[in-house]
C-alpha cells in the first residue's frame, strides 16, 4: 500500500521540470516520486514531438521505477502542467482512510500485437497485479491511467516487409486502436467486462467500456506505462477520488453533479481526469456535429478543446487533464471522468464511490 500526495505544477514548457523544485519544499525527494502525469502543448497526433522532448526531459530526473503519462494538446483553455503523484505513507490519524496508487509498466508490445488481443491482455495483467501491490479490490478503483505506444509509418513497412499486417495503415487510427486494446484491458482487470466481451469489442463491439480507464497514446514509448488510484482505509491522508462519466461533449451536469459531493464532503477539486471523444455517430443530442470530417483539424482536438473547457469552468482554472480519444473509455461519444480532491479533517462522509 503506497499513500500519495499530488502536486500540480504549470509548465513553461514540455521540458520544464521545475516542479521536481518543490518536492524539498514539501518534504519529499525524487526518490518519492511514483509518477509524473503531464499535458504538453503539441498537437496531441503521432508527431506530436513535444510528449517525447518532456519523456525526454523528465526520465533521466526520475528513478527506474516512476513512469512517466504525457498527454499532448493544450487547445483552447487547457493549460501545460504536470501532476506529480508523491509517495507518502504518513499517518494523519484525523482521516480514516486515502488515496493509494501503484505505477508499473508492461512488456514491451510486440508491433503485430498493437491494438490486438497481446496489448489488451498485457494491460490486463499488469493492472491486476498493481492491485495486489495495493491491496485494494477492484470497487477501491478510480482512475487507471495508461500510456501506450502506436505504429509509425516505419514500424507497419517493418510489419509487411515481415508478411505480417498490422491493426491498421493509418497511423493515427492506430492510436485510436491502441487506446481501445488498453481501456479494454483495464476493464477486464477490473471486472466491468469479460474476456471474450473484450476480444469483441477489439472486432468492433462498441457497448463495452470501463467509465475508469484514461488511455493515450504516443510515439516515444513501446511498452504501455499504468497508474492506478484507489482508496483505502489502510492510508490516512486527506485525498480522496469519485469517478463518473460524460454521456456526451455537452454533459456539463456531470461535472457539476461531481462537484456538488465534493462539496458535500467539504472538500475542494484538486484535480480532474477526462476523457474527451468526437461521437462516432456524427451527431451529439440530435444535431450533426462537424469534427470527424474536418480536414484541417483532427477529431481528438476539436474534442479536448471542447471538453476542456468545461473540466476548466468546474475547476476554476485549466490545469486540467483532459485526453482526447475515449475509445472504449465511458460510453460511446462520452468519457470517463476522475475527479482528485481533498477533505479538511474529521471526515464523517461515506466514500461517494461511483456516480453512474
Amino acid at each position: 500500500m503506497t499513500g500519495v500526495r499530488l502536486l500540480t505544477v504549470p509548465t513553461t514548457g514540455p521540458d520544464d521540470t521545475a516542479a521536481l523544485d518543490m518536492l524539498a519544499e514539501n518534504g519529499s525527494s525524487i526518490d518519492d516520486v511514483l509518477a509524473v502525469v503531464g499535458k504538453t502543448e503539441g498537437n496531441g497526433c503521432v508527431n506530436d514531438f513535444s510528449r517525447t522532448l518532456a519523456a525526454a526531459a523528465w526520465g533521466p530526473r526520475l528513478t527506474d521505477d516512476a513512469i512517466t503519462v504525457f498527454s499532448g494538446g493544450t487547445e483552447g483553455v487547457l493549460a501545460p502542467h504536470v501532476n506529480l503523484l508523491v509517495a507518502d505513507d504518513s499517518r494523519d490519524p484525523r482521516h480514516d482512510r486515502g488515496l493509494v496508487a501503484a505505477v508499473g509498466t508492461t512488456p514491451v508490445i510486440p508491433l503485430e500485437e498493437l491494438g490486438r488481443a497481446g496489448q489488451c491482455e498485457a494491460v490486463r495483467d499488469t493492472v491486476a497485479k498493481l492491485l495486489v501491490d495495493l491491496g485494494i479490490g477492484s470497487d477501491d478503483v478510480h482512475l487507471v491511467l495508461v500510456k501506450c505506444p502506436l505504429l509509425t509509418s516505419t514500424d507497419i513497412a517493418g510489419l509487411r516487409s515481415r508478411g505480417v499486417e498490422p491493426v491498421s495503415d493509418d497511423t493515427y487510427e492506430s492510436m485510436a486502436r491502441s487506446r481501445a486494446a488498453s481501456s479494454l484491458g483495464v476493464a477486464a482487470a477490473l471486472g466491468e467486462i469479460d474476456d471474450d466481451t473484450a476480444q469483441a469489442a477489439l472486432l468492433g463491439l462498441r457497448q463495452a467500456w470501463s467509465n475508469r480507464a484514461s488511455a493515450s497514446a504516443g510515439a516515444e514509448l513501446d511498452t504501455c506505462h499504468v497508474l492506478v488510484l484507489g482508496e483505502s482505509p489502510a492510508a490516512s491522508n486527506p485525498l480522496r477520488a469519485l469517478h463518473t462519466e460524460m454521456t456526451d461533449a455537452y454533459d456539463l451536469a456531470a461535472l457539476q453533479d461531481a462537484a456538488a459531493v465534493v462539496a458535500r464532503a467539504g472538500g475542494r477539486i484538486r484535480q480532474l481526469f477526462v476523457k474527451a471523444e468526437s461521437d462516432p455517430t456524427g451527431t451529439i443530442r440530435g444535431l450533426r456535429h462537424t469534427m470527424l470530417t474536418d480536414s484541417d483539424i483532427n477529431a481528438t482536438r476539436h474534442a479536448r478543446a471542447a471538453v476542456g473547457a468545461l473540466a476548466a469552468a468546474v475547476k476554476g482554472d485549466g490545469a486540467v487533464y483532459v485526453s482526447g480519444g475515449a475509445e472504449h473509455q465511458g460510453r460511446p461519444g462520452g468519457g470517463s471522468v476522475t475527479v482528485v480532491y481533498e477533505v479538511e479533517p474529521p471526515t464523517d462522509t461515506p466514500n461517494p464511490g461511483a456516480l453512474r
